[in-house]
């Protein structure tokens, strides 16, 4: 990949001796589905902030997946790299007009880098979750702190744990009810540990998947700790993109952090 930011459309496989969880296997289970299962999100009010956050300057995406957020961004004239852990998301990714216009590195966002120094790296849908503990987590932070640019700011969505949803440990809940489709998820908690095993089950004519996953939750000021030990310090926090202020009810978040201007 080139350094100047063109969009050269590449893809770089890293090949890592050791990984702590696979990186691939969200994918492998969701890839052929995920448009369809998450196209009720609404990508404008996200899209909006983070053009305005990374104010013409390059973004890059850790866990880019099939390009939601990202091609709207490139639409906008900014330049957008990514790194995703699943082979099958790149590809959904690169099947989209525009797909060809983003370098993407195919590895675990703990560690792996994309060429160049960024405005604004981009963590959203709770992907910070994705990975398996906090070692790992603490790793990402630092991993998107050596990709801004001095003055650069990191963006993290995720939501708020809520232990008290769950009665014996489990809890199920509909995500989405529609005249052609249903979205439920069922969900163990492992409060112990700061885990959570999701699996989604999604019902259409067309029959039922099965979207499973699993979540190392961590409540906003662990991810503020997070972001201190990577050397960076919260600018913002609301309660979603609207940017709303965030408050005791607030069920998810919006969390800006910010490289200090001089390196």
């Amino acid at each position: 990949m080139r350094r100047d930011g063109t969009g050269t459309g590449r893809t770089i496989v890293v090949r890592e001796a050791e990984l702590s969880f696979d990186a691939s296997a969200y994918g492998r289970y969701v890839a052929d589905v995920y448009d369809e299962t998450y196209a009720f999100l609404t990508p404008d009010s996200a899209v909006e902030v983070l053009a305005e956050l990374a104010d013409g300057g390059p973004v890059c995406e850790f866990g880019i997946g099939t390009g939601r957020l990202a091609l709207p961004l490139v639409e906008r004239g900014l330049t957008v790299a990514g790194i995703e852990g699943s082979p099958d998301m790149v590809a959904g990714l690169r099947s989209k007009a525009g797909g060809d216009r983003i370098d993407v590195a195919v590895g675990d966002f703990t560690h792996t880098r994309v060429p160049g120094d960024f405005a604004l790296v981009l963590l959203a849908f709770n992907t910070v979750f994705a990975l398996p503990d906090q070692a790992a987590q603490v790793a990402c932070f630092r991993n998107a702190a050596a990709h801004l640019r001095p003055g650069g700011r990191f963006v993290v969505e995720a939501w708020v744990p809520d232990p008290a949803a769950f009665r014996n440990g489990s809890a199920l809940r509909p995500v989405r009810v529609a005249e052609d489709e249903i979205l439920l998820e069922a969900a163990l908690l492992h409060p112990a540990e700061q885990r959570m095993t999701t699996t989604k089950v999604r019902l259409t004519a067309g029959g039922v998947h099965l979207l499973p996953a699993n979540h190392r939750y961590a409540w906003p000021a662990e991810l503020d700790l997070m972001a201190e030990l990577a050397g960076l310090r919260r600018e913002h926090r609301w309660a979603g993109w609207t940017r709303l202020p965030f408050g005791d009810d607030s069920r998810e978040h919006v969390s800006v952090y910010r490289r200090a201007d001089s390196a």
